[in-house]
């Protein structure tokens, strides 16, 4: 009888702490928009042109991409629209966008290499990346 007990309460006890684990961090904003930094010096002309790329339809939402371009160069990129239906979504695009900003800005060009586990983000946000960076007339 006492194992009986004992095997029901740690069973009880691991089904609570099982199912009161939380698997996420909750809903996380991810931010999409970077700067380069020091890419102005400052006074007229600094605030650039944006090109918008085309909307890229991907499995997952679709992704838009738009750049900021000053003096032929890439100082800041915005994904405006980018799949966040659920919060599996959010999540990996929280992780995901920032990386593909980053190496954008480094990288002036659309290429850059994908992130493992939004592989499909990734191949729509360089899509419409290109798209933006034809509009500009740069590489």
């Amino acid at each position: 009888m006492r194992r009986i007990t004992l095997w029901l309460l740690s069973t009880l006890a691991a089904l609570v702490l099982l199912f009161s684990y939380r698997t996420s961090l909750g809903a996380a904003a991810a931010p999409t928009t970077t700067t380069a930094a020091g890419g102005g010096t400052g006074g007229a002309g600094t605030a650039g042109t944006t090109y918008a790329g085309s909307v890229a339809p991907t499995r997952w939402g679709d992704v838009q991409v738009t750049i900021t371009v000053v003096d032929g160069r890439i100082t800041a990129v915005n994904v405006p629209v980018y799949p966040d239906n659920n919060g599996k979504d959010r999540q990996i695009n929280a992780r995901a966008l920032p990386v593909l900003v980053q190496e954008t800005i480094a990288a002036q060009s659309a290429d850059i290499d994908a992130v493992s586990g939004a592989t499909v983000t990734s191949d729509g946000y360089k899509e419409s990346l290109q798209a933006a960076l034809d509009k500009a007339h740069l590489s």
